[in-house]
């Protein structure tokens, strides 16, 4: 039998990973928490007790606060330091907001192949980033949460009808993205080649896995040097990653999986301190995502 306790921990990790996937940071997320539950008990007693689905208007107001929080995000984010990445999470960082991951073949060996929850993936939060603040949230909601439309026209405070063309239109950007798309085995594949790589200082081998038009993004918030613009070209960001090695030979790289699949922390003296993930389309990595921000690695450590 679940104890009360037990029941409002549940209740406050749905509503941090609804929060995780809208804000992209853990800490606005717990923010939003907190946000929505304050809603609640401003409530009159009467008011909270005539609520026949807690949970359900718990999900409403947290889309809300949200909604509100993503019109004044980006205004924020221009004042960030260098390039703004969501914080990733480990695969396993179990329950909250990572989601579930398992072994998808029987193997024992979850590198091999995993069922990672896509919805929390890199790759995806970036996306979610182009979006309007109402197409995430409604994406958010529908998509990954299974709230009704009905309901959420209520938090975007447009008709139904508008509620499902914004669906429509934030599904199409998904789609878009993932084209070219392979599947876990072929990702860690592809990225244990391109750590192997990296490490051996073989710059040959390591542009043969880059596509002629990857990407790498650094975040670092302005606490530790890194790159404050984006890095293009295969010929730029294999010589800018073996660069980044050689600056750093205290540091271990090691294999973790993450909700993008198979990718690489930096450990210093037992801490994490970067986490790379990254993006296979049609057999190459497209894109690296490196986040160096302290304030965005405190789930790994």
């Amino acid at each position: 039998m679940i104890g009360d306790n037990d029941a409002d921990a549940a209740e406050r990790r749905q509503l941090a990973s609804l929060a995780y996937r809208m804000l992209g940071t853990v800490a606005d997320a717990e923010d939003a928490v907190q946000e929505t539950y304050l809603r609640w008990y401003r409530l009159p007693a009467s008011e909270r007790d005539a609520v026949a689905n807690r949970a359900a208007w718990l999900t409403r107001a947290a889309g809300r606060v949200c909604l509100d929080a993503l019109g004044t995000a980006r205004a924020r984010r221009e004042r960030y330091v260098g390039e703004w990445l969501p914080e990733p999470l480990p695969a396993f960082a179990g329950g909250g907001a990572s989601g579930a991951v398992r072994a998808a073949n029987g193997s024992g060996d979850p590198l091999e192949e995993a069922a990672l929850d896509e919805s929390v993936s890199t790759a995806l939060l970036v996306v979610l980033e182009m979006m309007t603040p109402a197409e995430r949230v409604v994406f958010v909601l529908h998509d990954v949460f299974a709230v009704p439309f009905a309901d959420i026209a209520e938090v975007v405070g447009r008709s139904a009808a508008a509620v499902r063309q914004l669906a429509v239109s934030a599904r199409r950007r998904v789609s878009e993205d993932r084209r070219g798309e392979v599947s876990p085995r072929q990702h860690a594949e592809v990225a244990r080649a391109f750590g192997a790589a990296a490490r051996g200082g073989d710059i040959a081998t390591l542009m043969t896995l880059l596509d002629p038009d990857v990407v790498v993004r650094s975040d670092s918030g302005g606490f530790v040097s890194a790159a404050r613009h984006p890095v293009r070209g295969a010929s730029n960001v294999a010589r800018f990653l073996l660069g980044v090695l050689r600056k750093n030979p205290g540091a271990v790289v090691e294999e973790r999986l993450t909700a993008d699949g198979l990718g690489y922390v930096t450990v210093v003296s037992g801490r994490v301190t970067g986490v790379a993930t990254l993006a296979v389309r049609a057999g190459r990595i497209v894109d690296v995502w490196m986040v160096l921000n302290p304030e965005k690695l405190t789930s790994w450590n």
